[in-house]
């Protein structure tokens, strides 16, 4: 980290009290709150104005610090919550309920506690013909992965395996999912054992080719929902 930028939190409320003097409310969110900071971290900073129109997302530099600005008014953010509730990936509210406060004119407290609320509700149910299309789904790509006799395929086989399966592990237990990094944070959030037995295994399979461990894991959490799923799927029929 470059010592001569100021403190996340100091170069945060600088950064509001230039760009955002008149917001009712702000919090700095992300990997600095979090305390897992890297060197190309950035600073997260949800605002919140009655006098903007529409949401916004601005990225800029700032005192030495990367600032990835999102900002809404008073009503604005509801859509996103509910958006975010609806893909099962709860970017704005998870930054809003762990954020830091910098600015509070009497509305953090309410909007922070629809935030976690929404976080501690978990994401809606799946139903038994979204479960079944995800099994098929699940099932064509292990397929297609154990089938597979070119390398170069089958890597990008295995990138699409474990998002479909670490979605459906989530999904089925009514957790939040993820992208990226958000993938096996989730995954850890929701069970450290099996995420450290679902690495191992795609990592093994990447230096080795070894596809045994990543096709046991699938087939295990296939099987409480009737396993493998292919002869006689049908979709919109």
């Amino acid at each position: 980290m470059d010592l001569k930028r100021p403190e996340p939190m100091e170069a945060a409320k600088l950064f509001l009290s230039l760009k955002f003097p008149n917001c009712q409310g702000a919090v700095l969110a992300g990997s600095v709150v979090r305390g897992e900071p890297t060197v190309t971290s950035d600073l997260d900073i949800v605002v919140f104005s009655e006098s903007i129109n529409s949401s916004f997302r601005e990225t800029l530099i700032f005192n030495g610090w990367p600032i990835e600005v999102f900002v809404h008014n008073l009503s604005s953010y509801k859509s996103f919550f509910e958006s975010d509730y609806k893909r099962a990936r709860p970017s704005l509210p998870r930054m809003v309920a762990e954020g830091l406060i910098l600015k509070n004119e009497g509305i953090m407290e309410d909007i922070q506690a629809e935030a976690r609320q929404l976080l501690n509700n978990g994401p809606e149910q799946w139903s038994n013909d979204i479960i079944n299309m995800k099994r098929y789904f699940i099932t064509d790509a292990l397929d297609d992965f154990i089938g597979c006799n070119k390398r170069a395929e089958e890597i990008f086989i295995a990138n699409t395996l474990a998002e479909l399966v670490s979605e459906f592990v989530l999904r089925t237990n009514r957790k939040w999912v993820g992208a990226s990094k958000w993938i096996i944070r989730s995954l850890k959030l929701y069970d450290e054992g099996f995420t450290e037995q679902f690495v191992e295994a795609f990592d093994l399979y990447y230096k080795t080719g070894d596809k045994n461990n990543i096709i046991q894991i699938v087939e295990n959490v296939l099987q409480p929902y009737g396993g493998r799923l292919f002869e006689g799927f049908s979709l919109g029929k």
